[in-house]
């Protein structure tokens, strides 16, 4: 294996898995893949038609999977806690970047009103900051 290719395994935030192989890792259908997208629980990432999954999207779906089998909360459940779930926790952000982020250190504001967190590209796949956005253009 290359450098390169060993960087990418790394990434936490590589797409790298298709949906059937992400069904399969997390032990569900591509069906409810789907289910969980049109809900704004997951945000893959598009290439052509296809849908790829991040590690970090699989820890995630094995949370909400987790979530609905074991705690038996609803998809509507599942998304009202979003509302008060902070975005570092949901995307699992390493140290060095939450303390440069502003939504960390200024905890007043939710990410998606700190404007540095909406010119971050990270952010931008991140289904906290995501429904902030629709939920902040509704209004």
């Amino acid at each position: 294996m290359g450098a390169e290719t060993l960087d990418v395994l790394k990434d936490k935030d590589a797409p790298l898995y298709t949906m059937g192989v992400a069904a399969r890792l997390v032990g569900t259908t591509a069906q409810t893949l789907r289910l969980y997208e049109k809900h704004g629980l997951i945000l893959p990432t598009r290439e052509r038609r296809n849908r790829l999954y991040t590690e970090n999207d699989i820890k995630w779906l094995r949370c909400i999977r987790e979530l609905i089998h074991n705690k038996k909360i609803s998809i509507e459940g599942i998304k009202k806690l979003l509302d008060y779930a902070p975005c570092w926790e949901v995307k699992d952000c390493p140290d060095e970047r939450r303390v440069v982020c502003t939504a960390f250190t200024n905890k007043s504001k939710p990410c998606w009103e700190t404007t540095r967190c909406r010119k971050d590209e990270d952010c931008s796949t991140c289904v906290v900051y995501l429904k902030g956005v629709k939920k902040a253009a509704k209004k």
